[in-house]
């Protein structure tokens, strides 16, 4: 039997003090994050020029049902007390009520949510696999035509406004050409037709073994998706250029080259390897732009997700459902920001 030697165990011990640490530390990040972000949803909900009791009662309700109301919301309650009543109910998963359907917000964020995930999602892969190929052939091809195009591709799919892509692309692919299905997840014979497991309708099509579903949902999905995809893959393609001029200047790469390896070697093994780590930052990045940036793309293509229903929401003066939203898209910020940090150690150890 192998007794540990003093150093192994002050090794061990130390190895073990770095991870509780490292464990401590992204918790009060988080925790310290997510107290900023409920701060400034709960001051954006009370200096918004709408009275959440006149919402609730109607401005036709008597002045004791006004007062009756006001009491059992708590806003009779010093500013302080009410904020760390917010902070209990948001702890507890209680978003409050909408007031367009009576339903718990939290429930309706759970219905909406899976849609923007699953459009975000495919947009995000359509924007990686073309985008960091483009974005390095770009950068290995500088000045030639084909890195021209890669720079004219990447300003297009800044400069246009989405919502004027997605009306253009109905218009041609799904009024005129036909090849796309139109607004909505499905089609209106195909409503209800899974059973809903994930709440994505491809997943849950998958799961269920319908390819009659599944078939009608990817015509559907696939313009949308391939709008984000492009505005991702403008930002991916951009940025992955850059990124690989700077190491493709490096003396290391002038040296790989001297000693006679092949291009490819070059290319993906050692300069492409260095930038894994500022990508993944780019990515994830991205990823959570498109999750809380497709509002317009869901309001065009009548995508029942989470962006439609916050500014539906906010039209409707709906303030829990708006406030339940964002605090939910400040969530998945916070969350893949921890994650990429994750990721981080794994592509660089220098970081653990």
């Amino acid at each position: 039997m192998t007794v540990a030697t003093e150093p192994e165990q002050g090794r061990r011990k130390s190895s073990f003090s770095t991870l509780l640490f490292s464990i401590l530390r992204t918790i009060g990040t988080i925790a310290v994050t997510m107290l900023g972000l409920l701060f400034v949803t709960f001051v954006i909900g009370r200096v918004m020029p709408i009275d959440p009791v006149i919402s609730v009662v109607g401005e036709r309700a008597s002045k004791e049902t006004y007062e009756a109301a006001y009491r059992a919301m708590g806003l009779d309650q010093p500013i302080i007390v009410q904020f760390f009543y917010y902070i209990g109910d948001i702890l507890k998963g209680d978003f409050g009520q909408s007031l367009l359907n009576a339903r718990p917000v939290a429930e309706d964020i759970r219905r909406v949510f899976p849609a923007t995930l699953e459009l975000a999602t495919l947009g995000t892969f359509i924007g990686v696999i073309i985008g960091v190929p483009l974005g390095v052939l770009a950068a290995v091809r500088r000045g030639s035509w084909i890195d021209q195009i890669a720079r004219l591709v990447a300003l297009i799919g800044y400069s246009m406004p989405i919502f004027w892509l997605g009306l253009v692309g109905l218009l041609i692919f799904y009024g005129i050409l036909g090849w796309v299905g139109g607004p909505g997840r499905v089609g209106i014979f195909y409503v209800d037709i899974v059973p809903s497991v994930t709440g994505m309708i491809l997943v849950d099509s998958l799961l269920d073994a319908n390819w009659t579903v599944f078939k009608d949902a990817m015509s559907h999905i696939i313009l949308p998706a391939s709008l984000l995809g492009y505005y991702s893959l403008a930002y991916i393609s951009r940025m992955t250029r850059s990124f690989m001029l700077e190491q493709l200047s490096s003396e290391y790469v002038t040296t790989a080259r001297v000693k006679g390896l092949p291009e490819w070697t070059v290319i993906w093994r050692h300069a492409f390897r260095n930038i894994k780590v500022q990508l993944i930052t780019v990515i994830a990045l991205s990823y959570a732009g498109l999750l809380e940036g497709s509002v317009l793309t869901e309001i065009i293509f009548a995508w029942p997700g989470i962006g439609s229903y916050i500014t539906t929401a906010l039209l409707s003066a709906d303030m829990n459902a708006v406030l339940g939203g964002t605090v939910v898209i400040g969530l998945v910020f916070v969350c893949l920001n921890v994650f990429s940090d994750q990721l981080y150690k794994f592509f660089d150890p220098r970081a653990k």
